[in-house]
């Protein structure tokens, strides 16, 4: 039996009704933003968490240096600390981070001189960032400091260790995603700065470890050669053209200023007082 074909009226409207529904939908689909990919960091959410560390002490973690000794963050108490996170695999972020605070670093020991602080670098791909990489890591930057560590955390570590420094970081398909920062702890082992970025300059740096090595001279009874060591430090500042630090002589002017005046008030009091006597005499001796 032959089937009677529909007639053409219909077929016409039927395909009239079927793209007044499809058209819309099609439409919004091609103006509709694609959806973000699921994984990385909310920059502005990880700058939060790292700022809300500040002020906190961070956990003693026992960590293995590049020998693969045992240290604990302890261990470099007493003086102001620098410390960031990286991964050895990384081929472009971290190492040209890692330079440029090396950059800074060096700046600053020409400035400050070479025990005022420590610096720490922490592998936190782990297993990866075992010491070896890490020493093979510090060896490809050209990282040469005596008081600047590489270290390795166990795996079960890394994610207390880096919550309590504020440090965030995400598996992507390249790599990670993580945060950019250096923190700067106080001679307590108290995070004092987040220093947040993809470069880390000597003012940004300097400022901190400046105002941290200052304060030291309320605290301690120094040696003379310790006190006009941070007052060097203290008459230190950052010059942007060159991007180290040179030495400013206007606090030196306001303490000659200062002592001048102090032994000149001196003298008029000394003189006024011999003068008072020298009348109450003579007012005695007419008398």
């Amino acid at each position: 039996m032959k089937r009677d074909s529909p007639p053409a009226g219909g077929l016409l409207r039927t395909g009239f009704l079927l793209a007044c529904l499809v058209a819309p939908l099609v439409l919004q689909a091609a103006t509709e933003p694609a959806p973000r990919a699921t994984f990385g960091l909310d920059q502005e959410e990880a700058f939060a968490f790292s700022r809300a560390t500040i002020g906190t002490i961070p956990r003693d973690h026992v960590l293995l240096d590049r020998q693969g000794r045992e240290v604990s963050l302890s261990d470099y108490r007493g003086k102001p600390l620098l410390l960031n996170f990286v991964y050895t695999s990384c081929f472009q972020i971290c190492p040209n981070s890692t330079r440029s605070l090396f950059a800074a670093v060096r700046a600053m020991r020409d400035r400050f001189g070479h025990e005022q602080f420590n610096v720490l670098s922490i592998g936190f791909n782990q297993p990866e960032d075992s010491p070896q990489a890490m020493a093979a890591f510090a060896r490809q930057q050209r990282i040469d400091d005596r008081n600047w560590e590489f270290l390795s955390p166990r795996a079960e570590d890394v994610a207390t260790l880096a919550a309590d420094f504020g440090f965030r970081f995400a598996p992507t398909p390249a790599g990670f995603d993580h945060t950019l920062q250096v923190t700067v702890l106080d001679r307590d082992g108290r995070i004092y700065r987040q220093v947040l970025g993809d470069g880390f300059a000597a003012d940004s740096l300097g400022e901190p470890i400046k105002q941290l090595v200052n304060g030291a001279l309320i605290r301690d009874t120094a040696s003379l050669a310790d006190l006009l060591g941070r007052v060097r430090i203290l008459c230190s500042v950052y010059d942007p053209i060159t991007g180290t630090y040179r030495m400013d002589y206007t606090l030196y002017f306001e303490i000659a200023g200062g002592v001048t005046f102090l032994i000149a008030g001196l003298f008029f009091a000394v003189g006024e007082w011999r003068n008072r006597k020298r009348r109450q005499a003579a007012t005695a001796g007419n008398a």
